[in-house]
């Protein structure tokens, strides 16, 4: 049985503290994939030198990640430019894929759900 996303959401992160357990978006990740990495690394409590997190940015940026077949899955048969596992690598376009009605109705739904909530998402009111 599935539940709401939003009650997923705010069940994990009323309960963080109780487990061992990272929050990060991909928009994070887009806005500062450095410090993203970095803040994985302290929350592993691992500490990487300066080269080697450079590497580890540069395999993790979109770009590479596109071109790595073991990440893309280039080879997954009958897959279509449209329906690539990678796509863009962007966020807050969701109005390339929903009607301006459905955003809205999403947008009220996500305020209502997340009122009392401290996260915040990139993409809030879109």
């Amino acid at each position: 049985e599935f539940s709401s996303w939003f009650d997923h959401i705010k069940d994990w992160y009323d309960h963080r503290h109780e487990f061992n357990f990272l929050y990060m978006t991909y928009e994070d990740m887009k806005k500062d994939l450095r410090g993203a990495i970095q803040k994985v690394c302290n929350f592993l409590e691992k500490h990487l030198d300066d080269k080697k997190l450079d590497t580890i940015v540069k395999q993790c940026t979109f770009s590479t990640m596109k071109a790595t077949q073991v990440v893309n899955y280039e080879k997954t048969p009958d897959k279509s430019p449209e329906n690539a596992f990678l796509r863009k690598g962007t966020f807050a376009d969701l109005e390339k894929h929903f009607a301006e009605p459905q955003i809205e109705m999403f947008n009220r739904i996500f305020q209502e759900k997340l009122k009392d909530s401290p996260l915040r998402f990139s993409w809030d009111n879109i």
